[in-house]
């Protein structure tokens, strides 16, 4: 396993975990957009979906239901593009239907995990963004410890503005120092509205609240995403939003915190 682990992420250049301390702030979402702006950046992306709780990526970036394909040295990721510069592995495409829920125990979702994170046979990759259930559980341990075998070079936190998703976020860091995971930075994500018809932005659930815990915590603040309508249609109908409205205030947030993020890594 060990062996095979090590030439399946060897030509992985950067390992980023998105995490998040509650279910229903966007982390899935924020994941997909920056996988999109990066490879828009020009930058080889792979994103493993390890969300046992709700895989959704696949419907996000239109892949729907695939059949996995196994090569020698194990599962081949479903490419999104005929570039072949974005690559996708999610829990989802083990499923018989797509509405099945995960009912397994702890020992069968470790064991998954660990197969997941050494079998996918990636290839050359500058970064890979691995997708994390909410909370601090053990499928985040075993995703670490079976990551840490190649390399992981730090977690991005995404929270929502309000003090309870902050407050969990905290819970998240915490985790994060406990094993030994850099904090590249905190996003906050449904930061303000966007309205559809004249662009204005107006605070539904208050602002700042990642930005006071990046602050407080002694974290990078990456930036904050607003709660667009046209970012939510492109979501639901796995439509390329950064290629879509590249000149929407919602798209130059999502690529400075990618070029943020770029940044990071070179120094990481």
């Amino acid at each position: 396993m060990d062996q095979n682990n090590e030439g399946n992420l060897s030509h992985v250049q950067r390992v980023v975990l998105v995490l998040s301390g509650k279910g229903g702030v966007g982390k899935s979402t924020i994941t997909t957009e920056l996988a999109l702006a990066l490879r828009h950046a020009g930058k080889k992306v792979g994103i493993l979906d390890v969300d046992l709780c709700g895989p959704s990526i696949p419907r996000m970036l239109n892949v729907g239901q695939t059949d996995v394909h196994q090569c020698d040295s194990g599962w081949v990721p479903v490419y999104t593009d005929a570039q072949k510069s974005l690559a996708l592995m999610s829990i989802g495409f083990l499923l018989e239907d797509p509405d099945d829920a995960v009912v397994w125990r702890g020992p069968k979702k470790t064991a998954m995990i660990g197969q997941f994170v050494s079998d996918v046979a990636w290839g050359e990759l500058d970064v890979l963004l691995v997708d994390t259930p909410p909370g601090t559980s053990d499928e985040h341990l075993a995703v670490l410890e079976n990551l840490k075998k190649h390399r992981v070079d730090g977690a991005v936190l995404v929270t929502t503005p309000q003090a309870v998703s902050t407050g969990d976020v905290r819970r998240e860091i915490t985790f994060c120092k406990k094993t030994g995971v850099k904090i590249l930075g905190i996003i906050e994500n449904m930061s303000g509205f966007v309205c559809p018809h004249c662009s204005e932005c107006s605070n539904i659930f208050s602002k700042g609240g990642g930005e006071e815990l990046a602050k407080l915590t002694g974290s990078v603040f990456l930036g904050s995403v607003p709660l667009d309508p046209l970012l939510s249609t492109s979501i639901e109908e796995g439509k390329d939003f950064i290629q879509s409205f590249p000149d929407s205030a919602t798209f130059s947030a999502i690529s400075s915190i990618s070029q943020t993020l770029l940044s990071s890594l070179q120094t990481a």
